[in-house]
Parts: C-alpha cells; sequence; structure tokens
C-alpha cells in the first residue's frame, strides 16, 4: 500500500501529550496506515520545556507558543492534550486552517465552549474527533457488536461507573486538581462513563443528580489546610431516549478503585459485565439456557475481536493502556484519509458536556432535568 507523511503538532507534553506522541510514532506500524504520521512540533508552557519533550519524544521542532504550532506549515493536523481553558482558541485556530483536530476530553471548559468549538467544525467541515480512549478496548467494542446485534435484546438498564483512588485519602495534599469545577469528578471522571453510556445504549433523555465534596479541605505544600472547590463523587440517575433505565456513580475518592470504569448492562435476552480493571474479558449472559447451564460467560479478547489482531496473536495475551490510545490514532488517520468524521466527533463531545451540565443543574434544582432544555 503506498504511504503518505502527515505532518502531526501536538500541544501539550504531559501525560496524554507523551500517550499520543508515542500512538502516532506506532500506529503506521501497527495498523498499516496509509497515513504515516511524523512528529513535526510539541508545544509546552515553556521554551525549554518544550525543547526537553521534542528531544525526549521525538519532535522535528517545538514552542512554547501553541499559534506558532497551529501556523507552522508542515504541521497538518493538531492534537490538543493541553487543559481544558486552552481547547476553544487552540481548535477554533486550527479549523479556521482548515486542518483536522483531535482533542482530548472533555470537550470545552463548559458547555459554551463545546458548543462553540462544534459549530467551528462543523462550519469549517474540518476532521474532528475527541479523546474517549477506554470505550475503544477490544473488549468494548465486542460489546457494542453484541448489542447492536440484539444478541441480549432490548436494553432495559446500564448500571455504570468511573472510581479511582487517588484522592481517597485525607491526608493527600490539594493540587490543581482539587481547584476548579473542570476539575473536580464530574469533570475529570463522569464524562468516559457517560461516553460509554452514549455508546452502548444511545443518548440519555432526562437525569436527577447528587454530587458532593467528601474531603472539604487538605493540606497545601506548606502544611496549611486549603478549601476543596470542586466535587469528589456523585450519583446520576438516568432514563434514556430508548425507555431504558440508568444508573452510574463516579468518585476520586472510592479506597480500593484504580481504575472502575465499569458498567453492566441488561436487556430482554441477556446481560453484559466490563470492568476495565480486568479489560481484556467481556462477561456475557445469554438467556435461554438450560437451568443447569445457566450464569455469565467470561470472554477472553483474542485476534477475532476488533482491533486485537494488530497488537497480538494470541488469545488471552491482552492489550493496554497505550494501545488505546494507538486505536484512537488509527481512527483519527482514517478519518483524515477518507474525508468522513468517525465516532466520537466534537458533537458528540459536546453532548457529555450536556449531560454533566444537566448533572449539575439538577444537583442544584433538587430535581429532573431534561437534555433538551440544557
Amino acid at each position: 500500500m503506498e504511504t503518505r507523511k502527515l505532518g502531526v503538532g501536538i500541544v501539550g507534553g504531559g501525560y496524554m501529550g507523551k500517550a499520543h506522541a508515542v500512538a502516532m510514532q506506532a500506529v503506521g506500524a501497527v495498523f498499516d496506515t496509509k497515513l504515516r504520521p511524523s512528529l513535526e512540533m510539541v508545544c509546552t508552557t515553556t521554551p525549554e520545556g518544550a525543547t526537553r519533550k521534542a528531544a525526549e519524544l521525538g519532535f522535528r521542532s517545538s514552542t512554547a507558543d501553541w499559534q506558532e504550532l497551529v501556523r507552522n506549515p508542515d504541521v497538518e493536523a493538531i492534537v490538543i492534550a493541553s487543559p481544558q481553558s486552552t481547547h476553544l482558541k487552540i481548535a477554533t485556530a486550527a479549523f479556521e486552517l482548515g486542518k483536522p483536530v483531535f482533542c482530548e476530553k472533555p470537550l470545552g471548559r463548559d458547555l459554551t465552549d463545546s458548543r462553540a468549538m462544534t459549530r467551528a467544525a462543523e462550519a469549517a467541515g474540518c476532521i474532528n474527533m475527541v479523546g474517549f480512549n477506554y470505550i475503544r478496548t477490544p473488549a468494548s467494542q465486542l460489546a457494542r457488536e453484541i448489542i447492536e446485534a440484539g444478541e441480549i435484546g432490548e436494553i432495559s438498564y446500564i448500571r455504570g461507573e468511573h472510581t479511582e483512588d487517588f484522592f481517597a485519602d485525607p491526608l493527600i495534599p490539594a493540587t490543581w486538581r482539587t481547584q476548579g469545577r473542570a476539575n473536580g469528578t464530574m469533570g475529570d471522571l463522569s464524562p468516559h462513563i457517560i461516553n460509554a453510556s452514549q455508546a452502548l445504549a444511545g443518548p440519555m433523555e432526562r437525569v436527577l443528580a447528587e454530587i458532593e465534596t467528601v474531603v472539604k479541605e487538605r493540606p497545601d505544600a506548606n502544611g496549611q489546610m486549603q478549601t476543596v472547590t470542586n466535587d469528589d463523587h456523585a450519583q446520576i440517575m438516568c432514563r434514556f431516549q430508548s425507555g431504558a433505565l440508568g444508573s452510574f456513580y463516579v468518585s476520586r475518592t472510592a479506597f480500593g478503585r484504580k481504575m472502575g470504569y465499569a458498567y453492566e448492562i441488561f436487556g430482554t435476552k441477556g446481560a453484559i459485565r466490563f470492568d476495565q480493571e480486568d479489560q481484556n474479558a467481556l462477561w456475557l449472559y445469554e438467556g435461554g439456557q438450560p437451568v443447569a447451564r445457566e450464569g455469565f460467560k467470561k470472554i477472553l479478547t483474542g485476534p477475532h475481536h476488533p482491533d486485537y489482531v494488530n497488537f497480538c496473536l494470541g488469545p488471552g495475551h491482552g492489550t493496554g493502556y497505550q494501545d488505546q490510545i494507538i486505536i484512537e490514532a488509527k481512527d483519527f488517520l482514517t478519518a483524515i484519509e477518507t474525508g468522513e468524521n468517525l465516532w466520537p466527533t466534537f458533537a458528540d463531545g459536546l453532548y457529555v458536556n450536556q449531560v454533566v451540565e444537566a448533572a449539575w443543574q439538577s444537583n442544584d434544582s433538587k430535581s429532573w432535568i431534561d437534555l433538551q432544555n440544557v
């Protein structure tokens, strides 16, 4: 297959910036893509840091000015892996130049930003994608196939969670993560499981939510107590447009949970269970079995499941976190090559922000909130 170089610029050199840089370097070999990314420029907050990241990650050049990166003629596609407050300006500038954009979740700092970003993408007609990586595991892709094929019938109920414990200990110091609504659990963790519910059960119709701060004060670097200004955990009830019911719990104070992105789905013919801490297995219950054979069946992912074979030929050997980012890179490159957007687009990211905003409105008003009114 004839290949073509695609110059990529990444805004952000932190945890996700590195993940995307590694993915762009690996995706061509893993998936034999027609477009082969070339790491052209990285942008971080200081020139010194950007120079260091360019050397570490293999970029040809670096800058501390995101506008320089966007305007660089060698940068043909842009990955935004910087704080949410920067997403709108970077994406809008890129679209004005007709450049495709992959933006890490959540799409915008708030619903207003997300709406503006979605309008800009649609007006420019540019390829756009939001970074929801967990739903791309082979197991969750298999879950989508099973549901879409009607194997568990019509969905009646979905229970989901995204639980971690990085702030479970009250003595863990305050950081930027404990300040500002966008950095709380609803802004950080809930978008992933909301996106999962969208993929598996379709859009929600209305929500009822309660959102709380569990640890209200934390010590700062000097040992002085600092007020926590955002949320630690939340519970959300919902009704989907399909008629199915749902409930979700998100928390950063759930002791023992490291990557508790999990869901359980009940249908009229069977059920599905999944837990990201065991991301290479899907549990399937098929109704209509003899009583002596009833029970969940553990399906280990393997070469016959979506995107697995490109990483490994051995069933049960498994894929990991970085592989999810490589699958995202493959999807982004495929969209650019074909000129057709692939899910999830900015519009799908906007939907997630709508649900988050509806949850906050519900918490404040102590009432159900219809998404069409948000």
